[in-house]
């Protein structure tokens, strides 16, 4: 692998590939740190000393890098740009225009990321008001009495508005950079910088934990099963053998070759975790509302549903995790156009009739892998909550099997997109 390395930086290209990812990654870093005007830095600090953190904005914090909750410039991260192009997928399925526009090919999907970007900002622009006043109430740091908005004048407020809408449009146009110009998709770099920047504070309340060493060895042995059985699973597919008929064009003959579809077992990515602890947030935010409201339904919903350790909290994690691979499953893989783009092109299943029996098939085939990757996410997103209960840790310590499965899905996907182009210039690459 280091031969690899040495190599890819050998190649001019590549390294200044390479280099460029490497700089837009560490100018986001840098922004994470600026404040965003109008915020006292220096009571933040204090009151992240002095205070617990609302668990509530704990794995918003983990995807911002932690600017979150320092309202820094960069404070709503990457997440209203992936909440806008989910949306937009999902609007594929209501507006037939939409669908229209994703079957055009490059220029119809490129009107759709304009689409997304123009929802971006709106989204950001709501998150960011929303942040702000949650700020000016002491959400994020309940304990704290220090003003974290000493002045909360309506154009000190437009201003901050203002600027951390700005930052995430600069943080969507870095992504975009990288992507175009790096190595790798900018966006889940982008993720994957954030959450790695949170492991030395992991580490931290790990050790400071009682017995320290032995939960440190138990903590790690545990990530290292779970990153082992993420590789694994995310290598594995199904592959679906197809057959395409020979036919003559003009005076060649063409067709008759084999090829498969590939099916993997987790068709939906980390999709129905970010989905289900985002629902599973809300109770949490309504109990912070409430304030001192102390009523039976308060007490219920932050004893059963709230709390992360809870039988019912962990059962509704598990059900919307299925609910939302299934759902999402479909949305991003249509076997109706799959059938239909084979017959066209002479395309069959060996044993299956073109048409509706091979959709049927297809549905059948996805129906069952789809239940096995469903309750392979809800096993690894489960395992570090579990794991932290048994020790006794915190389970507001965010870092858990959604952060695995990113780190895991996207050190993959960027290896092999480096590999891919080492071996275009006849080198050995990373993977043996």
């Amino acid at each position: 692998m280091l031969s690899g390395f040495l190599s890819a930086f050998r190649t001019p290209d590549l390294r200044n590939k390479l280099l460029f990812t490497l700089g837009i990654l560490a100018i986001y870093r840098l922004g994470v740190s600026i404040p965003t005007p109008g915020v006292s830095y220096e009571n933040v600090q204090q009151c992240a000393n002095i205070s617990s953190t609302n668990s509530a904005f704990e794995v918003l914090n983990l995807f911002s890098g932690g600017a979150l909750l320092q309202l820094s410039i960069f404070a709503l991260g990457i997440m209203p740009y992936i909440t806008a192009s989910i949306m937009v997928q999902l609007l594929r399925v209501l507006i037939p225009r939409f669908e229209a526009l994703y079957k055009e090919g490059q220029e119809g999907q490129a009107k759709l990321t304009q689409y997304t970007r123009y929802i971006t900002v709106g989204f950001a622009a709501l998150q960011s008001a929303s942040y702000i006043t949650m700020a000016r109430n002491n959400v994020f740091f309940p304990d704290c009495t220090l003003p974290i908005i000493p002045n909360d004048s309506w154009n000190v407020i437009a201003v901050m508005v203002l600027t951390m809408t700005a930052g995430t449009v600069l943080i969507m146009w870095l992504g975009e950079r990288i992507t175009e110009r790096g190595v790798g998709n900018g966006m889940s770099l982008l993720i994957f910088t954030s959450i790695a920047a949170s492991f030395p504070g992991v580490a931290s309340a790990i050790w400071n934990s009682s017995n320290g060493l032995s939960n440190a060895i138990i903590v790690g042995i545990v990530v290292l099963v779970v990153i082992a059985a993420v590789v694994f699973v995310e290598q594995s597919q199904r592959r679906i053998p197809v057959q395409y008929a020979k036919r003559m064009v003009g005076r060649r003959m063409l067709g008759g070759s084999s090829t498969y579809i590939p099916i993997k077992i987790n068709m939906a990515g980390i999709i129905p975790v970010i989905f289900a602890s985002s629902l599973l947030m809300l109770p949490q935010v309504i109990i912070q509302f409430t304030g001192e409201d102390s009523s039976d339904w308060v007490i219920w919903l932050r004893d059963n549903v709230a709390d992360p350790a809870s039988p019912l909290n962990i059962a509704l994690y598990i059900l919307l995790i299925i609910f939302f691979a299934y759902f999402y499953t479909a949305i991003t893989f249509n076997p109706n156009d799959v059938a239909d783009n084979m017959k066209k092109y002479g395309g069959f299943i060996p044993g299956i009739r073109p048409g509706e029996p091979t959709a049927d098939f297809l549905s059948y085939v996805l129906s069952r892998i789809t239940a096995a990757g469903s309750l392979y996410l809800a096993a690894v997103a489960l395992i570090p909550t579990v794991t932290f209960v048994a020790l006794g840790l915190s389970t507001s310590i965010p870092f858990g099997g959604a952060s695995i499965l990113i780190l895991v899905g996207v050190g993959l996907d960027t290896v092999k997109r480096i590999q891919s182009q080492l071996e275009q210039r006849h080198y050995e690459g990373f993977l043996k």
